[in-house]
């Protein structure tokens, strides 16, 4: 769904309050039913009004003082015991939610376990004590209306759990049910609510103290007693009022997190390769392949930009055309001037007949509009790049795989733009820079970019001067690049992937020499050398290509291997769980995030509203004349919220 956007005030004018009736269902008679409202920004949420269920649940509730840009929500609480009073009790607390989101209130809607885990999943990093809602826009609105994917106002499935790419064909509508019909073990009062209670706490901590925070921390740790909930999941998947189909016997989770996959309306994408977000949240996408879902039938590169808004669905108006897009890869990014930059790397299928474009770079509007000519900037020495990044001047870099050399376009202007080669980047160094693929910008401007051929990773000036050329700590087919905001640099070494672009090394021969297994992380010191300690490994991690750092300066992997994402603590430690607090601890675990809706993936970015981004880049068996997967992916609530666009370091919002 699209979030409803709120102007701004003029000044000395205040909001017009509304009123009126919301009805429903809650579970059980005798229910305290609020209505909450959490205005971005504040405090505290305020309570709009409340009201007792009657037969069958039914309850009324007569609210007032509702304000434009507010985020309503539901919190129904289980009569008698403290928790209603607000001292939940161990074993007492059957607390439900439902997500309302931003705008006008519905009339009617129902709240059970359903819209519970949907809330709690959702919007796990707005929700605190007590179903306490606070947290800045734009990342609370989108994750109230992200729950709007997986149910409906009527308590039940939503269209996009319900129907492919999600739906049956994934894990992803078992493991929602499975956590949904945990929550009714609460319904009674009984030992198993204890049980339940104590197994959904966050690590380190005590017993949930109500059903709707242990949505919240499952969701927040979902490598946590993963087998005991599965157990108590299984035992309640036969009681009445539960929900089917869920995870059966055999079918445990390595972790309970919620993922969907998107791919548009009409789908389009063959080959997403990676993205930036907007400051609304909105996604970004480059693609590689022009769309066919014939495997043998060669797919040329794509001409078109893909746009989702924060839920998942194509924006209105998408995908654009023009401006020279050609199979752009690895490189996408947003300047400051709010307009999306892509690195024209011309991807194309075996066979094709038409040569794509290697040596340019195109530009849009955020209203979609080509900014770029129609064989897009062909300046700076442009070739086969990747990454693609903004410093904080409005600077543009590409690492160009191609001619082993980095662009400059000076504050976004192409008649500016310069080369820096791989002579002088090397110069005076027994280091090599050859196949540049990732790069990524510190808090000073500085910008890192890894050699995939030659296991390095350079470190240039904002004028383009080189400061290091670094190998060691483990660097071996390096290819994404992210900084946190201590100034470190953390490194995605394949093990495995030779870019595929001209280069000195043929690619069978590195192919050779790695083998097809393993991958791990470097960390680099703020001066560009390695952090020392070797490799980073665990966590899933399987020929790591895309890196991003969150709003707590957690590390997230995406794995062109295995089908799963990867989670590290970073050089925050104290951000991270208890008992993994160490820079460079696995949190997820060693299968990682596994997702059986994933195939081989590239790109990772995190929203302002928590969410983990994948990109379904190739197909886990490619057929090389279309080896393009057609998704992007979500997991919901997993990661601290980062400010977007991202120029520099992350930042929490």
């Amino acid at each position: 769904m699209l979030s409803i956007l709120v102007g701004a005030l003029l000044p000395g004018t205040a909001a017009a309050k509304s009123s009126g009736t919301i009805a429903g269902t809650v579970p059980l008679r005798g229910m305290n039913v609020r209505l909450m409202a959490a205005l971005p920004g504040d405090r505290l949420p305020v309570r709009l009004g409340g009201a007792r269920s009657g037969d069958g649940g039914a309850f009324a509730i007569h609210y007032k003082g509702a304000r434009p840009g507010q985020v309503t929500y539901l919190l129904a609480t289980r009569p008698g015991g403290a928790a209603e009073a607000g001292y939940p009790i161990y074993g007492q607390s059957y607390r439900l939610a439902a997500a309302l989101g931003e705008g006008r209130i519905p009339r009617r809607v129902k709240v059970n376990e359903r819209t519970t885990v949907a809330m709690g999943f959702a919007m796990a990093q707005f929700i605190g004590v007590d179903g306490v809602v606070v947290g800045q826009n734009p990342g609370l609105r989108n994750a109230a209306a992200m729950s709007g994917d997986l149910v409906d106002l009527g308590g039940g499935l939503a269209k996009v759990l319900r129907e492919f790419p999600n739906g049956r064909s994934t894990s992803t509508l078992r493991t929602f049910n499975a956590l949904a019909n945990l929550l009714t073990i609460c319904r009674r009062q009984d030992l198993g609510c204890v049980r339940l209670l104590s197994k959904a706490r966050a690590p380190g901590g005590g017993p949930a103290t109500d059903t709707l925070s242990a949505a919240v921390d499952i969701a927040r740790y979902p490598w946590h007693d993963v087998r005991g909930l599965y157990k108590l999941s299984l035992a309640a998947a036969h009681r009445r009022g539960t929900w089917s189909p869920a995870l059966a016997p055999g079918e445990a989770p390595d972790a309970w997190t919620l993922a969907l996959r998107f791919e548009g309306d009409p789908p389009g994408m063959d080959g997403p390769g990676n993205f930036a977000i907007d400051a609304e949240g909105n996604i970004w996408v480059g693609n590689n392949y022009a769309y066919s879902r014939e495997s043998r039938k060669p797919a040329c590169g794509s001409d078109e930009l893909f746009r989702f808004t924060p839920t998942g669905q194509t924006y209105p108006g998408a995908p654009y055309k023009g401006g020279g897009l050609s199979g752009v890869g690895f490189g996408i990014t947003i300047d400051p001037s709010n307009r999306v930059w892509l690195g024209n790397f011309g991807f194309e299928g075996k066979g094709c007949e038409t040569e794509a474009n290697h040596y340019s770079a195109s530009v849009f509007s955020l209203s979609g509009k080509a900014l770029s000519p129609p064989g897009g900037w062909e300046v700076g020495g442009i070739s086969w790049p990747q990454g693609t990044v903004t410093d904080q001047g409005g600077n543009i870099w590409l690492a160009n795989c191609g001619n082993d050399s980095v662009t400059k376009v000076v504050e976004g202007d192409p008649a500016k733009a310069l080369n820096f080669g791989e002579a002088g980047i090397t110069a005076g160094s027994q280091v090599g820079f050859e196949r540049p693929f990732g790069a990524a910008v510190n808090a000073r401007g500085e910008v890192f970019a890894t050699g995939n051929s030659s296991n390095s990773v350079a470190r240039l000036s904002t004028a383009g001067k080189p400061l290091s050329l670094a190998t060691g700590g483990g660097l071996h087919l390096p290819l994404g690049i992210a900084g946190d905001s201590n100034g470190y640099m953390w490194v995605s070494n394949s093990k495995w992937v030779v870019a595929p672009c001209p280069g000195k090394v043929p690619a069978n021969e590195a192919e050779q020499r790695a083998g097809k297994g393993g991958g791990d992380v470097t960390l680099l010191k703020p001066s560009g050398e390695p952090a020392g300690g070797g490799p980073i490994t665990g966590a899933g991690l399987t020929n790591p290509w895309g890196i991003a750092v969150d709003g707590a300066d957690q590390v997230w992997v995406a794995n062109f291997g295995g089908r799963r994402l990867s989670e590290l603590c970073g050089t925050e430690p104290r951000n991270c769980p208890p008992g993994k607090r160490r820079r460079g601890a696995a949190i997820s675990p060693k299968s990682g995030y596994g997702f059986d809706g994933l195939v081989r993936n590239t790109g990772v970015a995190i929203d302002p509203s928590g969410n983990v981004w994948l990109a379904n880049n190739w197909k886990n068996a490619p057929i090389q004349t279309n080896p393009g997967g057609y998704q992007i992916v979500a997991y919901l609530g997993l990661a601290a919220p980062t400010r977007s666009p991202q120029i520099g370091p992350p930042e929490s919002p």
